[in-house]
């Protein structure tokens, strides 16, 4: 079913600025216009958007909230470099523009730019002490660069404000490996299962854990069960095919393999350089499978 919601706004939105233009009437064209300006943008029209935003600079250079939706819009498209420069002036124009600082913090973790990312997330969230995101991408940032202290830091405000959402959970996992508590992982790995077992990196990280930990029949189970709940996972395929090689059972391991390459072609590209599935390459079927290999 088609929304319509939009699109009755828009004509409104426009019906409404052309008779009090007509009529001479008092209204605040800068609201009006940038209410035509999200319109066109939630329903995909975002050349229109970025000219109508580009419109509302004209009449006001200082409009915070206009350069905040010609971010959203690059961000879209990942342009990641324009989206960072216009949360930039919607910041200059307004320091407390939390949601600038929040978004901000994403287009400079998406681009690469890790340092600058944990800096505005770390602003976001003193500007909004219960944004739950803010601390967990603070604390998945912190972690990608090494800094595990300050990630177990924050990944602990953010279950203290969501003590149940799996991704919180699932990064405390990360985070505690990291620090060395296997225990402690194992148990938040868990736990972010348990509350959405349709995450597969849940069951990734926990079997690499056991594996890890040299209990193979363990690193399975957890994986098999991974399989069960996202069948179109083909990382999990990969290496549960990587772990029945360690166990022998290669039957097993080239059905799982054919299945993750079937599933994703990058995988079938990286398991020509994996020495973990060698044991797999004089196979009578792998050979068959993956003859131009």
């Amino acid at each position: 079913m088609i929304n319509k919601a939009p699109r009755l706004s828009l004509y409104f939105y426009n019906k409404a600025l052309n008779i009090c233009l007509k009529n001479g009437l008092e209204v605040d064209f800068i609201d009006l216009v940038l209410n035509i300006a999200v319109t066109l943008d939630t329903l995909g029209k975002q050349e229109d958007a970025v000219k109508t935003y580009n419109k509302v600079l004209e009449m006001d250079s200082n409009e915070a909230r206009a350069y905040y939706g010609l971010a959203i819009i690059y961000d879209e498209r990942k342009e990641f470099d324009k989206a960072i420069e216009m949360y930039k002036k919607a910041i200059e124009i307004n320091p407390d523009y939390s949601k600038a600082y929040f978004f901000l913090a994403n287009s400079c973790d998406e681009s690469g730019r890790k340092d600058e990312a944990a800096e505005y997330y770390e602003k976001a969230a003193e500007l909004e002490p219960y944004h739950f995101w803010a601390y967990n991408n603070l604390a998945a940032v912190y972690e990608e660069i090494g800094k595990y202290d300050k990630a177990l830091i924050a990944i602990r405000k953010g279950l203290e404000l969501e003590p149940n959402h799996f991704k919180a959970l699932f990064n405390a996992g990360v985070i505690m490996n990291r620090l060395g508590y296997t225990q402690k992982s194992i148990a938040y790995y868990d736990t972010s299962i348990e509350k959405n077992p349709r995450y597969a990196y849940s069951y990734l990280n926990l079997s690499l854990i056991y594996m890890e930990e040299n209990d193979i029949e363990k690193a399975i189970e957890v994986i098999s069960k991974g399989v069960r709940f996202n069948p179109e996972a083909s990382f999990l395929y990969y290496n549960r095919a990587c772990f029945y090689v360690h166990t022998g059972n290669l039957n097993h391991a080239l059905d799982d393999l054919i299945t993750a390459t079937d599933l994703s072609s990058e995988l079938e590209e990286y398991m020509k350089t994996d020495n973990e599935i060698d044991p797999l390459r004089e196979m009578e079927l792998y050979k068959k499978r993956f003859a131009y290999i």
